[in-house]
């Protein structure tokens, strides 16, 4: 066998298809440049993890369940008001997730409460971390489901505790019902000091109870434990949503008065200013 079917055959044994790949690539660079032994081992190794790293991200980035991909980077913290820039790339360092800590991102509708989340959960992801978005709708759809198929203490595991950062959307969008405000206590009682976790909600903390079928019990037993260890921002200011909208709307209002405008010269010989 040909020397070069033998490194082949080894690698594809090892599961190293990225050094597969590229050693020829890598050889003749060596013999080049006249790389030692260790320097082309070096690069050699490097090429394989550095592409495993992004193989890992890829399936991290689909397992999340991500509904779209922010970045903090396309973030305006000039429109909002309430965002400390600061925390938030301090944040960004996921310190908060080695140490198990929440992050409550509150405001009204459409002012980055989710485009934060996902933001620094895609930092959470290209850095290696295992984590899962869902929205309360789907989580408490997902808990009932696992409840009556007797697969609850599974999903728990499975689902709740195995990502190291869970980003809970869309908190006080519509209440729960008993039933429902227990499953979600369960969720932040199983976390609470064993994960990161982030939710968003349109609410104020006063108003929580109504979120939670009115149990006021249950409320302070879900707030004391996301608020113990927990970094809170409150978003104002107006929607992203209704200025991207408006933005839009006015250049398809500047594109209809220049192509009115130029119907109009065809229809006149006086030359338009």
């Amino acid at each position: 066998m040909a020397l070069n079917d033998s490194i082949e055959q080894l690698c594809k044994e090892m599961q190293l298809p990225t050094l597969a790949r590229r050693y020829g690539e890598l050889s003749a660079t060596a013999a080049k440049e006249n790389w030692q032994y260790a320097e082309f081992l070096y690069e050699a190794l490097k090429c394989e993890s550095e592409a495993k790293a992004e193989r890992s991200r890829t399936v991290l980035t689909k397992l999340a369940g991500f509904p779209t991909i922010k970045t903090l980077e396309q973030f305006d913290f000039d429109f909002t008001v309430g965002v400390n820039r600061r925390q938030i790339e301090e944040l960004s360092n996921l310190g908060f997730i080695k140490r198990s800590e929440n992050i409550i991102l509150l405001g009204q509708s459409g002012v980055g409460k989710t485009h934060l989340a996902i933001a620094l959960a895609v930092k959470a992801v290209q850095n290696r971390y295992k984590v899962r978005f869902t929205t309360t709708a789907d989580l408490l759809i997902q808990l009932s489901n696992a409840k009556k198929n007797k697969r609850y203490d599974s999903f728990i595991k499975q689902t709740i505790m195995a990502p190291s950062l869970l980003i809970i959307d869309e908190i006080g969008y519509f209440p729960m019902s008993k039933e429902d405000a227990h499953h979600f206590f369960q969720v932040i009682s199983k976390r609470y000091e064993r994960g990161a976790t982030i939710v968003t909600s349109n609410l104020v903390f006063s108003q929580w109870a109504g979120i939670f079928a009115n149990d006021k019990v249950v409320t302070s037993a879900i707030l004391d434990r996301l608020l113990h260890h927990s970094h809170i921002i409150n978003i104002q200011g107006n929607s992203y949503r209704l200025k991207e909208k408006k933005e839009a709307g006015l250049q398809e209002m500047d594109l209809f008065k220049i192509g009115k405008k130029k119907r109009s010269s065809e229809h006149s010989d006086e030359p338009v200013a």
